[in-house]
């Protein structure tokens, strides 16, 4: 094979088995061919010739580096296990000096606060907290994106059914189930909801609720709750939706599929969250923890 073949079957490869977005693809294709025409063909490389890289890069953001890493991690991962080569020279690759922040994190007492108060006000029945109520149990219980949620059409949501269908980055479907709550939420909410347009949550101005009101609105919860507003957000909400899942011991590969990553490494920054969880779990599980507390 040519230089570019081996690259055009990995892409492949991400298209066809994880459905890498086309955003993403392209990113890699990129990234790919940039590291290429600096050290020559990829798939000979050896690590002397990864480490080359570290200059090539020496001005990246983080984020950056990380993200070329992670392409030639996964490229060289796909030509072992095609047996195109024996070896994975990626440990020779640059690294970033600083850590991806990790988002904010509510925990259950404030999730907890948060539902109270959005119930409490949802009970009179009034549309504005029906809506706010089921906006709030569609981002913590089943972990969508703010453009995801403001966004959803009528069609997605279908009365009973137990799964959404959303259309996510880069025009990826995905199904995400509906809790018993988050469907009781969305049918009392459906029963109030204005006639007009094909959204699940219209804007009186036409088109859907922007992410901008949705931000506003979950703030304005969070003050009545009596919760720091700066600390909630829909992201924020989101993550706890995955960090609380895999606290209760959902699988990494399920938790990829219900927040629609196209790429496990995305899914895999919630681990640190359970790292207290599993040291304990050693502690009390391990065959030899006798021997060694």
């Amino acid at each position: 094979m040519g230089q570019g073949t081996y690259i055009a079957a990995f892409l492949a490869m991400l298209a066809a088995e994880r459905g890498a977005a086309a955003n993403t693809l392209a990113a890699y294709r990129r990234d790919l061919a940039a590291a290429q025409g600096e050290i020559g063909d990829l798939a000979l490389a050896d690590g002397a010739a990864l480490s080359r890289l570290e200059r090539a890069w020496a001005n990246l953001a983080p984020a950056s580096l990380a993200r070329k890493s992670s392409a030639l991690r996964q490229f060289f991962g796909f030509l072992q296990a095609e047996g195109l080569r024996s070896d994975d020279p990626s440990g020779a690759l640059p690294r970033p000096r600083t850590r991806r922040p990790l988002p904010r994190l509510l925990g259950h007492g404030e999730i907890g606060a948060l539902f109270e108060r959005a119930e409490a006000d949802a009970a009179a029945g009034h549309p504005e907290a029906l809506r706010m109520l089921a906006l709030l149990e569609l981002l913590y219980g089943s972990g969508l994106r703010a453009t995801e949620l403001v966004s959803l059409p009528l069609s997605a949501a279908p009365r009973d059914a137990p799964l959404l269908a959303i259309t996510g980055k880069g025009g990826q479907q995905r199904l995400v189930p509906i809790g018993a709550r988050a469907a009781t939420a969305l049918r009392a909410w459906l029963s109030v909801r204005p006639g007009q347009g094909n959204y699940v949550f219209p804007s009186p101005r036409g088109g859907h609720l922007s992410r901008v009101r949705l931000f506003q609105l979950l703030r304005e919860l969070a003050v009545r709750a009596g919760i720091d507003p700066e600390k909630v957000s829909p992201h924020v909400l989101r993550h706890a939706f995955a960090t609380h899942l895999l606290e209760g011991g959902a699988d990494l590969r399920v938790l990829q599929t219900l927040l629609g990553h196209a790429d496990i490494a995305t899914t895999q920054i919630y681990t640190h969250v359970d790292a207290a969880r599993l040291i304990a779990l050693v502690n009390k599980r391990h065959p030899l923890r006798s021997s060694v507390s």
